[in-house]
């Protein structure tokens, strides 16, 4: 009879560089497995992926023994990767950070295909240059000049937005320096009416 797992934990590791320091001894040190066997075991599976980050599921059972499965590197670290970036665009698909070739969206969707909710090389295409749209990762002749167009209009709405805002304050500005105005009226004519009453 199998072997009936009591934890299934996920963590993500760069390949070949576990090690039972945090984070890996903080998510895995309560389970109770041994940690050191554990990270051998994961960086000489993870040896020839260096560099990239591996997700692994790690199964744990009641007599603490261990198996694990890894997973494809994420999306978005692939996409980095194939665009030499350290991270992807704050503003998203408003803002162009890098570009790819298709034969970089090809390769990535072949790496990620096992993991994947598609049944073919495009779908899997499709899913990735999404990932990659939000990133603001622009594909070579697939979707560059629809994210450039996308990238210029953001860029105009963002100066519309600094304008009205400008007008905004300008106009609160002036509201205020009437109010002011309004409030000394009003204390100059009740400074008279008292003055008068004397």
């Amino acid at each position: 009879m199998a072997k009936q797992a009591v934890k299934v934990i996920k963590i993500q590791i760069e390949a070949g560089k576990a090690t039972p320091a945090p984070p890996v001894g903080t998510v895995l040190g309560p389970a109770g497995i041994n940690l050191q066997e554990f990270c051998t075991k994961y960086n000489d599976a993870t040896r020839d992926r260096m560099g990239d980050i591996i997700p692994v599921e790690i199964s744990i059972y009641e007599d603490r023994t261990f198996d694990f499965v890894l997973k494809t590197p994420p999306t978005a670290s692939l996409l980095m990767k194939a665009a030499n970036l350290k991270k992807g665009s704050v503003k998203g698909a408003n803002e162009i950070v890098a570009t790819i070739t298709k034969d970089d969206l090809r390769k990535i969707a072949e790496v990620k295909m096992p993991d994947l909710n598609a049944y073919d090389i495009d779908s899997a295409m499709n899913i990735v240059a999404g990932t990659a749209r939000n990133m603001g990762i622009a594909i070579k002749g697939l979707n560059d000049t629809e994210l450039a167009e996308q990238a210029k209009e953001a860029v105009e709405a963002a100066q519309k937005a600094a304008e009205l805002e400008a007008e905004f304050a300008e106009m609160e500005e002036e509201a205020k320096t009437e109010v002011n105005v309004e409030v000394e009226t009003t204390e100059q004519g009740q400074k008279d009416e008292e003055n008068k009453e004397e």
